[in-house]
């Protein structure tokens, strides 16, 4: 009788997250067991038939952390505080979290922890594309963590550690709502897009498919050379203008862009961000109207690994998920996760006179 493999185990902190659920039911569909960590709730229809093992922890609790991170074969640390925390949860989170689970990592001899930070350290540069050496700027709480954690998690490579930190583009693919609920209302309702400047600026995305597969690849490996930092992003992206005119034309919904004079409207959704009247954030207004992309070479070099997925490509999927879900959608109610629709604020009542 041939003897049984025994399953190999991953925890995927952040795991009621659109990237946590995503990353889940991959990892399964490999034959892994899975442990999801989360302080958020599990929505039952999304989560329960699985057989997913659910925990819910707060990455900054040391001990429960260390026992979650016991006996696993691979880590992926995904969670983080958004930009729309306060800027306390946003620094304990982020930073002493990502520190926990990375001190249990090693202290288990987990095989290899993957960290997910953000191109956000990148802040608003003016050289493209982004390489890995390129400085770290931090804009507001967020881009400020992100930078500390990895600062942080650079002292493991010393101790032993297998670590893979990815720097992601905004990732988006099916269920990914948050800020693209804003603009996927819009365009179902037909109305005009605003955009910071004209469109003409070239701004990279990421399929959540291709960042998971990523993931995956990356914890099989035991290349030494993924002890690093790697930026991962769409291949093909065109113009903000051209990006979204195809999301219009495949959508048919009659939304055209409306370009915006960038330093005024800046000002406007500063002021609107500070009395808690738009969910817009810094780093997404101050890059809106720039180009934005990173490149990804290092990352298809070292892991042999290569996007699917164009911006266009990723957009319509996950608007086509949006439109099949719209009522389900609407009746969640709003919050400050990527997996509900965030309050619009004073933008839904420019919406009306769109």
């Amino acid at each position: 009788m041939r003897p049984q493999v025994k399953a190999k185990k991953v925890l995927i902190t952040g795991g009621a997250g659109f990237f946590g659920l995503h990353a889940a039911r991959y990892f399964k569909n490999k034959g892994w067991q899975v442990s999801l960590l989360d302080i958020a709730d599990y929505p039952s229809h999304e989560y329960d038939d699985w057989g997913f093992e659910l925990l819910k922890i707060d990455v900054r609790d040391r001990e429960k952390v260390d026992e979650a991170v016991k006996g696993k074969d691979v880590v992926v640390h995904a969670a983080a505080a958004l930009p729309l925390w306060s800027r306390d949860d946003i620094m304990t989170t982020n930073v002493d979290g990502s520190v926990n689970v990375a001190t249990s990592a090693l202290k288990h001899g987990v095989k290899r922890l993957i960290h997910l930070s953000s191109t956000a350290v990148y802040g608003v540069p003016e050289k493209h594309p982004i390489v890995e050496t390129d400085p770290l700027v931090g804009v507001g709480a967020y881009g400020e963590s992100k930078i500390e954690a990895e600062k942080k998690l650079a002292e493991f490579w010393r101790k032993g550690l297998n670590l893979t930190v990815f720097r992601p583009k905004t990732f988006v693919g099916t269920e990914r709502l948050g800020v693209f609920e804003i603009l996927f209302d819009w365009v179902h309702d037909g109305k005009k897009i605003p955009v910071i400047g004209n469109g003409s600026n070239r701004y990279q995305l990421l399929d959540v498919d291709d960042l998971v597969e990523a993931v995956y690849l990356a914890g099989q490996s035991k290349d030494k050379k993924l002890n690093d930092v790697f930026n991962i992003g769409a291949k093909e992206f065109g113009t903000v203008k051209e990006d979204l005119q195809a999301l219009f034309e495949h959508a048919d919904s009659g939304s055209k862009l409306m370009p915006t004079p960038a330093t005024p409207i800046k000002f406007v959704l500063k002021t609107l961000e500070k009395l808690n009247l738009s969910p817009l954030y810094q780093w997404v207004y101050d890059t809106a109207d720039k180009d934005s992309f990173v490149s990804i070479k290092k990352l298809e070099r070292t892991l042999n690994w290569s996007p699917r997925f164009s911006n266009v490509q990723a957009l319509i999927k996950s608007y086509d998920w949006y439109q099949d879900h719209y009522q389900e959608i609407k009746s969640r109610g709003a919050g400050v996760s990527h997996t509900v629709g965030w309050k619009q604020g004073a933008l839904g009542l420019f919406k009306k006179l769109m």
